[in-house]
């Protein structure tokens, strides 16, 4: 067992004999069976043993959708970077250690797991900031007379914040459109369109090919968002020729809080690929203290300043737990791990408690599972209390992330039980028919 308070586990004398008091006769040999099937599911995970990679206790943490647990394999790589790299080398590690070769080298080692070849990602800087390196970019790629970009309706709100704010640098208007309109709505006039692969609310995975291609039938650019897709799902940039991409490392790829994003250019537009914010570290010659800017060839020109070296490394640390994994396999287990909880929470949440806002068709469907619940918050709450981590979104759904490495099935029956139990004890009433959430 963990040293997990208390107040984080169950009550009563063991789960197995909590789940003997609360639930029926007929209701607990369904649970002792799906629970078997759990058991089973986990002997047979190619991918179970990828678990012990991670720093994990007896909590369910469902939570990897926005923070990835800890790998084992970065204190002791943080340790010495602090203590010999930093602490004796000092200033001789930008060579000797590879510091300044860090961002295009971790960029490297994302790259499979986002379909790139080497030389197309640079990690640095954050989401948002990349975000804005993407969109100035490409509207200065665009063709001449382009107007407009098209926005994500249902992004991440920063999406939208940085697309607004380049549109009135770049003198062009912004036009949200749902993502499955974007084929119909894409002109002539546009320069490109800033689109998430995953809908941070509801779970529902965007046609990336699709979208693509009509896009570029318009003469248009295609700006990615991989923040809730790369490390849980195939997204093959180079072979959809994607334009460009951008994504955080804190979430599947459990880079740590605030772990550095990274942006991709495809090889064709690197050489044309002016950044908006043109540093030193994307310079031609970074020493040469030129005052006329010349910008370095290749994915260097998305480089701007000095790395954050501590959170460089422990991303980097991090990305050892891929090793020898394929996404593909992640992907499967994904697919097979939310189809198995949907179908839990079917057979231990009260009818009319919950509604699905996921997609149930797998082509539609990322690495988590979407809610929709009356007073999700207070719930969310009390399963947190109970030891299930999941989390909530304004105003009425639970989200449930998924991360094949170390998710079991048997981690997707428990949280479905307890969020049963939880619901079993409120009082009654249907989810809204309709939910703010997207």
């Amino acid at each position: 067992m963990s040293d997990m308070p208390e107040n984080r586990r169950f009550s009563g004398p063991s789960e197995g004999a909590a789940r003997e008091g609360a639930l029926g006769e007929g209701a607990l040999g369904e649970g002792r069976e799906l629970a078997a099937r759990a058991r089973q599911l986990d002997a047979e995970d190619a991918l179970a043993p990828l678990r012990d990679r991670f720093v994990l206790d007896d909590t369910v943490y469902l939570d990897g959708n926005s923070l990835g647990a800890l790998p084992r394999a970065v204190p002791g790589r943080i340790a010495d970077v602090i203590a010999r790299e930093w602490g004796e080398l000092r200033i001789r590690s930008w060579t000797e250690s590879g510091w300044w070769t860090a961002p295009e080298r971790i960029g490297d080692k994302i790259a499979p797991l986002i379909g790139a070849a080497p030389g197309r990602v640079v990690v640095g800087d954050s989401t948002s900031v990349n975000i804005f390196k993407a969109v100035v970019g490409g509207v200065r790629m665009a063709g001449k007379g382009c107007t407009e970009i098209l926005v994500d309706a249902t992004t991440f709100p920063t999406d939208g914040y940085i697309a607004r704010s380049a549109a009135r640098m770049t003198g062009l208007a912004v036009r949200p459109v749902e993502p499955a309109g974007i084929a119909e709505e894409v002109t002539e006039r546009t320069a490109l369109a800033l689109v998430n692969h995953v809908d941070y609310r509801t779970g529902e995975l965007n046609d990336l090919p699709g979208i693509t291609t009509a896009l570029h039938s318009a003469g248009a650019l295609a700006v990615w968002d991989l923040c809730h897709s790369a490390g849980a799902l195939p997204v093959g940039l180079d072979a959809h020729q994607v334009d460009l991409a951008v994504g955080c490392t804190y979430k599947y790829l459990n880079g740590g809080p605030g772990a550095p994003a990274y942006l991709y250019v495809r090889e064709s537009l690197q050489e044309r690929f002016e950044s908006p914010l043109p540093g030193w570290n994307s310079h031609t010659d970074p020493f040469a203290m030129d005052p006329a800017y010349a910008p370095a060839g290749g994915i260097l020109r998305g480089r701007v300043g000095t790395p954050d070296i501590l959170s460089l490394l422990a991303l980097e640390a991090a990305l050892e737990a891929w090793d020898g994994v394929a996404v593909e396999d992640v992907r499967a287990k994904s697919l097979a791990l939310t189809d198995f909880f949907l179908e839990c929470v079917g057979a231990y949440v009260p009818s009319g408690r919950v509604r699905p806002l996921t997609p149930l068709d797998h082509r539609r469907r990322g690495s988590q599972v979407s809610l929709v619940c009356s007073g999700a918050g207070e719930v969310m709450d009390e399963l947190i209390r109970r030891g299930v981590v999941g989390d909530f979104r304004h105003p009425d759904v639970l989200r449930f992330g998924f991360t094949p490495l170390y998710t079991s099935f048997a981690d997707a029956e428990r949280a479905a039980w307890v969020l049963g139990e939880v619901l079993g004890a409120l009082p009654g009433g249907d989810p809204p028919e309709t939910s703010g959430a997207g």
